[in-house]
């Protein structure tokens, strides 16, 4: 009876013990649920280095269109008509948006934020909480 009643309370200590390490982790893994995501994410969409990067990308991208819509048109016009309409004073003559569209999108590509660093680095970390 001895010995049962030792391993019924080696058992107890040995579940309370793996109760109390595992407590900690499940507020950690609260934590990070409930502010760490919404901070990261808060961090990424907040970030100037974004905001300037996509405004770039938006503004050359209707630049480029505008171009190429343009062109498209007086092309189609002087098929329509027949005549050789000139565009040569047209603001988007000889304007190469092409390049600068395609350099917005590989900076958008090649984008590196630095809030993205400190993730990196936490998720190395054995306590991302702290």
């Amino acid at each position: 009876m001895a010995e049962t009643e030792g391993k019924l309370e080696s058992s107890e200590t040995v579940w309370v013990t793996a109760e109390s390490l595992v407590e900690p982790l499940k507020n950690d893994m609260l934590w990070m649920r409930h502010y760490g995501i919404i901070n990261v994410v808060n961090s990424i969409l907040n970030s100037i280095e974004l905001n300037q990067t996509v405004t770039n990308l938006m503004v050359t991208a209707r630049s480029d269109g505008y171009t190429h819509g343009y062109a498209e048109c007086t092309q189609y016009v002087n098929d329509v008509l027949r005549v050789d309409w000139d565009n040569s004073r047209s603001a988007t003559r000889g304007v190469h948006t092409s390049a600068a569209h395609s350099a917005a999108k590989t900076e958008c590509n090649n984008l590196r934020l630095p809030v993205m660093d400190l993730v990196i680095v936490a998720l190395q970390t054995d306590d991302f909480v702290a």
